[in-house]
């Protein structure tokens, strides 16, 4: 139990913080994407079409890749409040697929300069009509290509799928393959257990998983199309988008819509349980001044009046719609705790995190902690990490890596202790226990030289890599021949993974799969190397000097 207080304490900080990386920042309302209109020049006329299980959609080019921005997957959700995704009208006419969909609905938030690169131009905005999705694809023809399926990150809060880091155009190219990014349902529209309330209410807490469920089944009957291969899916995606996945390798519903699973900087151990699960639906509802026999009333509210109240609890510590809940029907279990799901045995798993995630997660809200010296770091790391004798830590952590400075320190120890961290190790072990398809484990130290280097290997670094996108990246990791090294290396892994579960390639050295002897791990860095169990012995330090915090 010492250690899971530790854990707690730096995973409810980091999930605050993830909503500072969301790439959303607009409070406008964008129209609906992917709307049927008929051709009215000749370039329309000469654009890619495709045709889905709903109407034809209409893409262009984009270097040679044939893309489709804003390909409606579902219903419009205001709609669909609360419940299970719907799908949409069929249409005859070509929809225009030519711009990204809007945004979930979720909180605004000043952006960090981190982000810059990342903003979609032109910004496509946020409505509750907002179950779009993008494909990316070297052509229109039967060849059967690997899919990726790109999960968004920012928690299960915020984000879209619009992110010029998350553009599939460089990986395509690359890769011969299909890239597919996806919006869905986030925070209290998409995770608020209704579900005690009315039959009508079934599956609220998980909507938003239902929205990945319905677009990866999207995926299932309608890639080939788009040159892809129905029966070689990965997803992947990084932070929330890496919960989602490991959330997804769960849920039953979801079995067989995936073949392949990458989790970067983002395991799911656990999920919420349905009576705490309950208790915040209830507190929503008294915010909102609706008594449980006037349920159906908060159809009639607008989405700033439900976001406006849920956004006054989470500012007295009660975060309403912050993850999926384990209700019985759809989601049944934890995902990861005590042990791997067998729903998803057969699926071979790539997991990974970076070296100072908590530079972002925590550095972001207190920047203080950048000009940490010998003499505060003490008392930050004991407020960080509850239970925990930071003397001892300090005194461990410098007798391993004697040329640390005091803010390294404090976010390589908050790192190791957070769900990213030690997460990332304790579900590969889980995962590597069952004695199913392989694991493969990473762990990126390169660091950003950006505003003076003073992230390191932060939080959402290898997002930029793995698409080899560094130049849409440049604002967070910077632009060069040392990081296009690296993107070369790390994309051609996730390439080759997508291909056939295994992420060797000629240029990286053999990359064994991981177990809980050996925790044989790949460090992502100017010089990518195999170690066993890299952060091993800084786990051993935390161990030692974790007590008991209290309840």
């Amino acid at each position: 139990m010492k250690l899971a207080k530790g854990l707690i304490n730096v995973f409810g900080l980091a999930v605050i913080a993830i909503a500072l990386s969301a790439c959303q920042e607009s409070t406008t309302t964008a129209p609906p994407a992917a709307e049927a209109t008929s051709a009215s020049t000749d370039s329309a006329e000469q654009s890619p079409i495709a045709n889905t299980q709903f109407g034809p959609v209409r893409g262009f080019f984009d270097d040679g890749v044939t893309t489709f921005k804003g390909i409606r997957y579902g219903a419009d959700t205001s709609t669909t409040r609360f419940v299970a995704p719907a799908a949409p009208s069929e249409w005859n006419v070509p929809a225009d697929a030519l711009a990204f969909g809007p945004a979930c609905p979720q909180a605004t938030r000043g952006r960090l300069s981190l982000f810059d690169s990342w903003l979609p131009e032109p910004d496509p905005g946020m409505s509750e009509d907002c179950l779009f999705l993008n494909v990316w694809t070297p052509s229109l023809d039967q060849a059967k290509r690997p899919v990726m399926v790109w999960l968004h990150g920012g928690g299960f809060t915020s984000g879209s799928g619009s992110s010029n880091a998350y553009d599939g155009v460089r990986l395509v190219n690359r890769g011969d393959i299909v890239v597919v990014s996806v919006n869905h349902r986030l925070n209290v529209f998409g995770y608020t257990h209704l579900d005690p309330y009315g039959d009508q209410y079934a599956g609220s807490g998980n909507a938003g998983m239902l929205d990945l469920i319905s677009a990866l089944t999207w995926v299932k009957e309608n890639v080939s199309e788009f040159g892809g291969d129905p029966d070689n899916v990965l997803i992947f995606g990084e932070s929330g988008g890496g919960w989602k996945v490991t959330t997804l390798m769960a849920m039953e519903a979801a079995s067989g819509l995936f073949h392949r699973a990458v989790a970067q900087s983002g395991p799911a151990l656990t999920l919420m349980e349905a009576t705490t699960a309950v208790e915040q639906s209830s507190a929503l509802l008294a915010e909102l001044g609706i008594e449980a026999e006037n349920i159906d009333a908060l159809q009639a509210l607008t989405t700033d009046e439900i976001s406006s109240a849920a956004q006054r609890l989470a500012a007295n510590g009660l975060r309403v719609g912050s993850r999926p809940v384990i209700d019985g029907v759809h989601n049944l279990r934890h995902p990861f705790t005590p042990a791997a799901p067998e729903t998803s045995k057969g699926v071979p798993l790539l997991i990974g995190s970076t070296q100072t995630e908590m530079s972002l997660l925590i550095g972001a809200g207190q920047p203080a902690l950048f000009d940490l010296t010998w003499d505060t770091l003490p008392g930050a790391l004991a407020q960080a990490i509850p239970g925990v004798q930071a003397d001892d830590v300090i005194t461990g952590y410098r007798e391993l890596h004697p040329d640390i400075d005091p803010p390294n320190l404090f976010f390589e120890a908050t790192t190791d202790n957070s769900v990213f961290g030690r997460g990332s190790f304790e579900l590969a072990d889980r995962k590597a226990e069952q004695g199913g398809a392989p694991v493969y484990q990473y762990y990126m130290t390169w660091r950003s030289p950006v505003e003076g280097g003073k992230w390191g290997a932060t939080h959402a670094l290898d997002i930029g890599f793995v698409f080899d996108n560094v130049a849409d990246s440049a604002s967070m990791s910077g632009v060069g021949e040392e990081q296009q090294a690296l993107a070369d290396v790390m994309s051609e892994a996730w390439l080759a993974f997508a291909r056939a579960g295994d992420p060797n390639h000629d240029g990286l050295p053999e990359w064994p799969t991981y177990d809980t002897t050996n925790r044989a791990t790949m460090i992502f860095d100017t010089d990518s190397r195999v170690v066993n169990d890299p952060r091993g012995r800084e786990r051993a330090i935390l161990d030692a000097a974790l007590v008991d915090a209290g309840p």
